[in-house]
């Protein structure tokens, strides 16, 4: 792995942070709503991207464990009286180790077959939520959620909120951005390209495939965290199975394996509707017709297309013509 690039990421991770702590001053209420919105979705794009795009394991379960993530957040602060941060380590956590558990088949089936244990699960999850209403509240959800307080200051306005969720959004992207380059992100994506090659190497595939898999569980279960508070009233209705598609969708179209790409993602399945409202009823037509475009011109995703452009124009010498292809 190329260590620039890895700096280049670093980069603008930090320098995005900058530049949307500043963002939302005098777009409103509802305008910082949508960037913290595309934060938190992020963040569980990530997660999958890391799942699917670093170790190659097909999941359709992520927004499962948002939910996961999202109500434990709303019960620990609403029922429990337990601050947000605890509440926000014990998401994760929970996630983390669901995400072990469901892990195990992905030692025994492969491809599609997992990605059917995790639509098993996924849509398990929501009829939990749904029907048990004694613990979830159903259809009905859990209102009043408590929005956290950083050393005596509250965030329940817009933008403090914002700038809170810019700062855990960057410390979970170093976090990933420092465990790919590490020996456990070489050994993801030694999973990926050939198991059978890595197993040879002396890669624990049993370890690194659960690790994986219960790592992004876990970023989904922080997103919950954060998306609960952001909302402060949740139901069923986003962590059915469609939202789990959709996030897939969401790695897919931003680039799967690229560190930057879960963030350009959910730009795409978030911020994009928002900008097409002008249409008024046809922008859920517009929107689909430009994402179905955007995966048959570039099926790498963005950032995939945008790397295979620079580096066309990297091998080409200035001021060349290009090469004329020799017939037989």
């Amino acid at each position: 792995m190329n260590t620039s690039r890895f700096d280049a990421v670093f980069a603008t991770l930090v320098l995005g942070a900058v530049i949307l702590w500043f963002a939302p001053v005098g777009m409103g209420r509802y305008g910082t709503y949508v960037l913290s919105l595309w934060l938190v979705t992020a963040v569980a794009v990530m997660g999958l991207n890391l799942t699917l795009g670093v170790a190659g394991l097909k999941s359709l379960a992520q927004a499962a464990f948002m939910g996961i993530g999202a109500y434990a957040t709303a019960l620990l602060t609403t029922k429990a009286g337990i601050g947000w941060f605890p509440a926000f380590a014990i998401s994760g956590a929970l996630c983390f180790a669901v995400g072990l558990l469901l892990g195990f088949p992905a030692l025994r089936v492969k491809a599609h077959y997992l990605a059917f244990v995790t639509l098993a699960f996924s849509t398990l999850v929501w009829l939990v939520l749904r029907n048990e209403q004694w613990l979830t509240g159903g259809v009905f959800g859990l209102s009043n959620i408590p929005r956290p307080v950083i050393f005596g200051i509250k965030t329940d306005n817009a933008l403090p909120f914002h700038r809170f969720v810019v700062v855990v959004t960057l410390l979970l992207a170093l976090v990933l951005w420092w465990l790919v380059r590490s020996p456990w992100g070489r050994a993801f994506l030694a999973l990926r390209e050939n198991p059978v090659r890595a197993a040879s190497l002396g890669v624990n595939i049993r370890a690194y495939t659960l690790l994986a898999f219960a790592i992004g569980s876990a970023y989904a279960g922080f997103a919950g965290a954060l998306y609960a508070p952001l909302v402060e009233f949740i139901d069923p209705s986003p962590f059915q199975l469609s939202a789990s598609f959709f996030l897939l969708l969401m790695v897919v179209a931003g680039g799967s394996g690229y560190q930057l790409g879960p963030f350009v993602g959910a730009l795409l399945g978030v911020v994009l509707p928002e900008w097409l409202r002008f249409t008024g009823g046809l922008y859920l037509i517009i929107f689909a017709a430009i994402v179905i475009g955007l995966l048959i011109a570039c099926p790498q995703g963005v950032l995939g297309l945008l790397e295979r452009g620079w580096a066309a124009v990297r091998r080409r010498p200035m001021g060349s013509n290009p090469p004329v292809k020799e017939t037989a």
